[in-house]
Parts: structure tokens; C-alpha cells; sequence
């Protein structure tokens, strides 16, 4: 196809591969962790700039670096409100990007930081927030060393947006990738899930509980080295949070090609959160945390590496919630505490747009 006037059409027998029949546009849903974000990016993203180092869809790339092997990550934060029962944006840019690299088996060393603020948002705001990212990268023990400021309309933005990257160093021996999810493993959990994602909606919704509902937003980077020095044979890492820990966990079914089965009486939640997510009608496998991770790993060292987890004040409440299976490859099952057994399928839609 040629136009009259510009030449050649460069759009002229390009197909979009993801099925624009279905979505002409883009929804919150593409952002929200579930299939329709897994879809755009191994359909969009990942064929479009494919590298060995993408490919992996970790939580980070691991790539050499004179002689070394570093972590590298990115994230985005746009949660609404930016102030939230047990947190803010600034705290949960810091934590988020530090729990990538961590779950790369990455010790965290410098994070950068990137601000889009709405003309007009309050300067006492911006300083909580730069306060509470101050404290929580020293908490994690990383250094935020560049940044960039950029200010836009009024009414164009919402409040502050915030991207934070990170860059960090594995340690020789460690070998943590999606991939290496094996039949046999012990997948632990590190303590009750949904706090994050209530937290927030409780807030939007004007609920009100005896006990107030917080964020378990948390740097999670001690709590990892702390298992990888009782057990080397930790091989994956996940932390579950957009899309919650049903996601999580068919990610890394899919990507390892393995089945895994997980027990619902083994699964904390408290009984505050079951009960908002009854109110709100939403299942708490698919609401986000910010302080949780679930590992896999070896049978022979998962009895250790739980030990050295209930050590830790993050995981103090560690589970072994199931295992990988040699059936069903790709798939996550769950048995029911009455004992019947339920495919848990990835997250179709969006549950809760604006998470973190």
C-alpha cells in the first residue's frame, strides 16, 4: 500500500498481536497483573524486544557485569490514595522495587527514582512522601543515587506518579529464576495474604473495622539473605502482588511447565480481611500484598529454610501452603479444607484497578 503523498505506508501489513477484536483499548485490566497484563506482554512486549535477559519475565534482568551478575528492575507506582493505612507511595516505590531485586536472589545496592507530579499537588505532601522514601531505603540498606523531576497540567495527571529502578548484586552460587520450579518442591509462604490490597480498598470504600486493616508493605531483601544463607537450593522467588498470590503462582506454573497444588488450610488470611473480602466480593488468592513472598524449594532443604524464616519478624508466620506436582503441568490446584480440589486460575479481569 503506498500513500499519494508520503510514500510508502509503514503501518501497511502490520498485525497487532494482541486480539484488538476483543480490546480496541487499553483497560485497567492490561494493568492489573492478571492474564490480560500476561497476554499483552508475552503477545506485545516480549516478541518486540526479545533478549536472552527478557525472556525470562523474572522480577528482574540478570545480566553480567564484569565478572559479576547483577540484578536489574523498574516498577511504576500509581496507587490511589497515595496515603493508605500503614503506608504511602514513596514507602511502597521503595519496597516494591528493593522486593524485585531481592526476588531475583539479588542483594539490593542503589535505587533511582522518577517523580510526574500534577501542577498544584501540595508541597507538603511531596515532602511526606520524599520523607517516607528517605526512610525506607535506609531501612533496606540501598541508596537512592539519581533521579528525575517532571511536572505536568493541571487536571492531566493524578496527585504524584513515581518510578523507582534498581540495580543489585547476586552472590556466586545463588540461582533463583521462575524456571527452576521442579516437581517436588516445597512452595512456602511467608504469612497472612490480601492485607495490601484491603488496606486500600478500605480507605476507598469507607469501611471500618474493630481492628484498622494496615498494609503489610515491607522490604523483604533481610528476610531473603536470611534464607539463602540457611539453604542454597531456594529455586524461585516470588512476591505475590498484583493479581495476589493465585497470579503469582501460575506465572511461575506456566513458565516452569509444572503443576503445582496448593492446600487452602494452609493459606493464612485474618479474619478482618476474610471478612472486607467477603463484604467487597472479592476472593483474597487475587488481592495484592506488598510484604509477602512465596519460595521454592528443594524437599531436603524447605524444613531449614522454614526455620530461618520464622526467625525473621517478616516471616514469623511462614507456612509450607504446597507443592510441585508431576501432573497437570501449568496449572495451579487447590484442596479445599472440606477436601474437594479447584483448578485456581489466573486473574481474568481487575479486581482492584490502582493497587500499587
Amino acid at each position: 500500500m503506498k500513500n499519494a503523498k508520503t510514500g510508502p505506508d509503514p503501518a501497511a501489513g502490520l498485525i497487532c498481536p494482541v486480539p484488538i477484536a476483543e480490546y480496541k483499548n487499553v483497560l485497567l485490566a492490561h494493568g492489573g497483573g492478571g492474564r490480560l497484563t500476561q497476554q499483552m506482554v508475552r503477545k506485545m512486549f516480549l516478541p518486540s524486544f526479545k533478549n536472552e535477559y527478557l525472556e525470562p519475565l523474572h522480577d528482574g534482568a540478570v545480566v553480567p557485569f564484569n565478572g559479576m551478575r547483577m540484578a536489574f528492575t523498574t516498577d511504576s507506582y500509581v496507587v490511589n490514595p497515595i496515603v493508605f493505612p500503614g503506608g504511602d507511595i514513596g514507602e511502597l516505590a521503595v519496597n516494591g522495587t528493593v522486593n524485585d531485586l531481592a526476588m531475583c536472589g539479588a542483594r539490593p545496592l542503589y535505587l533511582s527514582a522518577a517523580f510526574i507530579i500534577e501542577e498544584g499537588f501540595p508541597m507538603a505532601d511531596l515532602w511526606r512522601v520524599v520523607l517516607s522514601m528517605q526512610t525506607a531505603s535506609r531501612k533496606a540498606g540501598v541508596e537512592l543515587v539519581t533521579g528525575d523531576t517532571k511536572v505536568v497540567d493541571r487536571g492531566k495527571g493524578d496527585q504524584i506518579f513515581i518510578n523507582t529502578s534498581g540495580v543489585g548484586r547476586i552472590e556466586p552460587g545463588v540461582e533463583i529464576h521462575p524456571n527452576r520450579a521442579k516437581a517436588g518442591d516445597k512452595i512456602i509462604l511467608n504469612g497472612p495474604i490480601a492485607m495490601h490490597g484491603i488496606a486500600i480498598m478500605s480507605v476507598r470504600e469507607g469501611l471500618e473495622f474493630e481492628t484498622r486493616i494496615e498494609s503489610d508493605t515491607a522490604a523483604l531483601n533481610d528476610l531473603v539473605m536470611t534464607m539463602i544463607g540457611a539453604g542454597r537450593d531456594i529455586h524461585v522467588l516470588r512476591d505475590p502482588t498484583r493479581g495476589g498470590l493465585a497470579s503469582a503462582l501460575n506465572e511461575i506454573a506456566e513458565t516452569a511447565r509444572v503443576g503445582i497444588t496448593i492446600s487452602e488450610d494452609r493459606i493464612l488470611i485474618d479474619e478482618e480481611v476474610k471478612g472486607a473480602c467477603e463484604i467487597l466480593g472479592l476472593d483474597p488468592l487475587y488481592v495484592a500484598n506488598e510484604g509477602k513472598l512465596v519460595a521454592f524449594v528443594a524437599p531436603e532443604s524447605a524444613d531449614r529454610v522454614l526455620a530461618a524464616m520464622r526467625g525473621h519478624p517478616l516471616g514469623k508466620e511462614a507456612a509450607v501452603i504446597g507443592e510441585v506436582v508431576g501432573d497437570h503441568a501449568g496449572t495451579v490446584v487447590m484442596k479445599s479444607r472440606i477436601g474437594g480440589y479447584r483448578v485456581v486460575d489466573m486473574l481474568s479481569g481487575e479486581q482492584l484497578p490502582r493497587i500499587c
